[in-house]
This record gives structure tokens, sequence and C-alpha cells, in this order.
């Protein structure tokens, strides 16, 4: 831990990014991964099911999230991939939120070619959202309604739309510690901008429901590794802090952590704003503190 946070303040600072997400369209989704109550082979999951949301409500989530002191507002949306139409009508949520909020907008709106991208780009979008999920070993026993190259090929589609690219995985899903490894070397390979890192809460419904959440130990074993490996990325601890690491989510931040997603997720609820606003700050005292003697 010591070395992966002496990396982080090397490479990084005592920055600390803050983002939040919008569940933009939930529901219903065609693909099969073992982990998420959206999709459609987990109807007992019981997530919410709604289309596209209206400008209106993304423009007073994305103040609201700017107020609360989010650096950056992702809309995501269920779904192998987006139509053109949607990725149009996203586009001009787009485009309103960056004219009347001035917040920095990221999309996760699945697979994706690089003509749908550059549509988003245009609009104003600066970072495309697309997780890898798990390693490349591991991905077929997780989801087999699309591939891990399929995964790659839009993260590379981003980057070579010149947009920055966010993409890391979920962490607890029955993996083994060489699978994180495998993961972080394909991150680390691709030259992500930030690694989002979940830990699995099993969601009744879902085909995983029965595991088991990871100790503390193994997940800050796992945010160290990945900022060895990756010591100039943002890491953002996201899905699964509150209720794997509980009282202790300051440790991750010890471990080479410098970036969370605050507000909620998907389809799960987070903390109230205020109180990830004052842990963060309470980090970047004590990382000065350490480092500043």
């Amino acid at each position: 831990m010591n070395q992966a946070l002496d990396l982080k303040v090397e490479n990084r600072g005592f920055r600390m990014g803050l983002c939040t997400i919008s569940n933009a369209r939930s529901g219903a989704c065609s693909e099969d991964c073992a982990f998420c109550a959206q999709s459609a082979s987990a109807p007992e999951a019981g997530a919410p099911l709604y289309p596209l949301k209206s400008v209106e409500v993304l423009l007073r989530e994305a103040e609201e999230a700017a107020r609360t002191g989010a650096q950056r507002f992702s809309i995501v949306t269920s779904g192998r991939g987006p139509s053109e139409r949607t990725v149009e009508q996203v586009a001009e949520r787009v485009f309103e939120i960056r004219q009347k909020v001035g917040i920095n907008v990221c999309c996760s709106l699945g697979i994706m070619s690089k003509g749908k991208i550059k549509i988003l780009q245009n609009a104003g979008v600066s970072r495309y959202h697309h997780n890898l999920e798990a390693s490349r070993e591991y991905f077929p026993l997780i989801c087999s309604t699309h591939s891990f190259e399929e995964r790659i090929a839009t993260i590379q589609h981003a980057r070579e739309c010149g947009l920055e690219v966010c993409s890391g995985g979920i962490i607890g899903l029955g993996e083994r510690e060489s699978d994180r490894f495998s993961m972080a070397s394909t991150l680390s390979e691709l030259n992500v901008d930030s690694v989002p890192i979940n830990i699995l809460v099993p969601i009744r419904g879902t085909r995983l429901q029965d595991l088991p959440v990871l100790s503390v130990v193994e997940i800050l074993r796992a945010v160290a590794m990945f900022r060895i490996m990756m010591p100039r990325c943002a890491l953002r601890i996201a899905g699964g802090r509150e209720t794997a690491l509980g009282q202790v989510q300051a440790l991750a931040f010890m471990a080479g952590a410098d970036a969370m997603l605050i507000g909620g997720y998907l389809t799960t609820r987070g903390r109230p704003p205020e109180v990830d606003l004052a842990l963060a700050e309470e980090i970047r005292q004590i990382w000065k503190s350490m480092y500043r003697r």
C-alpha cells in the first residue's frame, strides 16, 4: 500500500476526482451480464424500466451534480448499444448540459462505432466510458451475448476519435487475483485515462446473487495493484464501496485510489454527496500531512 500511495502522489499530486452518473435509460437490456440487474435475463432483480430521460430531467440532474461538487456528469443507458437516433437524442442532451451547466459530460452507451462516438464528441462529450468488466480470460463466464473483443474495439474507437477513455471493471465476480492482474494489464496497454473499480454487491435475481462480498484485504490488494500498474491514471472507487468497505472506505485512498463516484449508482443507492465531499477533503488533508513534512 505504501508503494501504491507513493506512486499516486508522485504522479498525480493531491487531486481527488469526483463524478456522478445518471441512469438515463434503464432496464430491458438484451445482454446477459451475470452481475447486472438491468439484464432481461434477470427479471426477478426488479430493476426499474423507463425510456431515455428528457432534456429537462438531465439538465436538473447535471445542475445538482455540479452543485454538490462533481467535476463530471455521465449519461448512462442500458442496452448492448444505441441506435443512431438514440445517439442523436443523447447528443442533444449533452449539448444543452454543456451550454447551460458547463460541467464536463461523459457518456456510457454500450458498444459503439466510431461514427456514433463522433456524434457525441461533436456535441461536447469529453470522455467515453466503457468497462472491460473482467479479464479477457474470465469474461466468457460473465457474458455470452457479446465478446471481450467488442469491448476493446469500442475503447479503441473512442481513443481514435480523440476522446478520453474511462474503463475498468468489477472485482468479486468469482475471479482469481491473476484475473485482476490480467484486466489491469489490458487497461494499461489501452492507456485509458480513468479506471473505475467496482466491487460486486450481489443482487438478488442475478446469476451471481449467492457470491460472498470480497474481504477488505482483497479489495485493498486489488486497488494497490491497479495503482502500481497504472501510476498516471485516475483510479476511481465506484459501485460497492459503501457495502464492501463500510467504515473503512478511507483505506482505499491510502492504497492508491484518488477518485470516486458520488451520489448513487445505476440500480443501487449511494451516500449523500455531502458525506463523500467531507471524506474527499479529509483524505486530501491526510495526503498533504504525510507528504509535506
